[in-house]
């Protein structure tokens, strides 16, 4: 969530929303003028027209065409030291300099200005198609909702999700949509509000894992993640810093596993010989993982998950390694295995 563009401030000029979790992200990063850093989640800019302000030369990814096509007067405003690609960063690698760079930053999820968008379909909160694609384009949730097999949407909802009720939610969709498939989301909403009430204790709306599922599904993007830390693992000079904000735990467990497999420490039992450690491709600085404060979570409901993690690049060599490092198939295996019904 890179921030977005908000209301309108008294002179009539859109307002630039403050990123979660600036500050950690600035201090971890340590901007100066001269450094070269990725911005591999751009959104509306939040991130690097900070590090821009401050000096340095962003490369900016996002795979959101409309996020790129949206910033023509950040590009003219700051003379050449911001370029930008429509990818996914998974391949950032491909856009780093030959002498590496100083520093990757990837805020992972969905961008506030795709939640603030009806018609992009993230939230319930706002009746719109249900599409959730980043990209505009592929399977979207419709698709997956209208035609993926009752285990199957059972397996997405209840894993990526974490949602308890999720056989049950894909039983009653099962059900409905031999009638009349689902268009909106106020119809997935709707059903899901009917087939698990909100009880008065509850925090959340009883839709939000299902979406929060969904959204994941379509775009990858755990898979995304996993790509996207190889790549910056193989693109940071040595002294770089990767900084990763996850805002749900299945997010915050990858980057957690990877970081702590690339410290170098030793392993085996103290029963047995030792084991000589790998080459550590990380350290760390300070504390493992920090929490959004108090006065983020104020300012912005969706920061009160949000969690920072940060690594420091040693000058070992990168191995040569896949997504099989995370035990995490390809999107391309999944659809083979039939995910779909014809």
């Amino acid at each position: 969530m890179s921030g977005t563009l908000g209301s309108e401030d008294a002179n009539g000029g859109p307002v630039r929303h403050i990123p979660v979790m600036l500050a950690e992200v600035l201090g971890a990063l340590a901007p100066a003028p001269g450094k070269v850093i990725l911005d591999g989640t751009f959104g509306a800019g939040g991130y690097s027209g900070a590090l821009l302000d401050a000096g340095v030369s962003v490369i900016g990814l996002d795979r959101d065409p409309t996020a790129i096509a949206a910033a023509k007067d950040m590009l003219a405003a700051y003379g050449g030291r911001l370029t930008l690609h429509h990818a996914q960063f998974s391949a950032l690698d491909r856009f780093a300099p030959e002498g590496g760079l100083d520093g990757v930053v990837l805020d992972i999820g969905v961008s506030s200005m795709q939640i603030d968008e009806a018609e992009r379909g993230f939230s319930f909160q706002k009746n719109g198609p249900l599409d959730m694609r980043m990209s505009g384009e592929g399977v979207s949730a419709a698709d997956v909702v209208n035609r993926a097999k009752v285990n199957d949407l059972t397996r997405i909802f209840g894993i990526l999700g974490e949602e308890k009720n999720a056989g049950r939610i894909a039983r009653a969709i099962e059900k409905r949509r031999e009638d009349e498939p689902f268009v909106t989301t106020r119809d997935l909403a709707g059903l899901i509000e009917i087939v698990t009430p909100r009880r008065a204790k509850d925090k959340i709306h009883p839709a939000t894992r299902v979406f929060q599922a969904l959204r994941v599904y379509v775009n990858d993007e755990l898979g995304e993640l996993a790509g996207a830390l190889l790549a910056a693992e193989r693109s940071l000079k040595p002294g770089g810093v990767l900084v990763v904000v996850t805002f749900h735990s299945l997010e915050d467990r990858i980057v957690k596993q990877f970081i702590g497999a690339r410290l170098g420490k030793a392993g085996g039992s103290r029963h047995l010989p030792a084991v000589e450690p790998e080459p550590a491709l990380f350290f760390q600085k300070g504390k493992a993982m920090v929490s959004a404060s108090d006065a983020d979570a104020a300012g912005n409901p969706r920061a009160r998950s949000a969690k920072l993690r940060a690594a420091i690049r040693t000058d070992a060599p990168a191995p040569q390694t896949g997504l099989d490092a995370f035990g995490l198939p390809a999107l391309a295996d999944i659809h083979r295995l039939g995910g779909f019904e014809n």
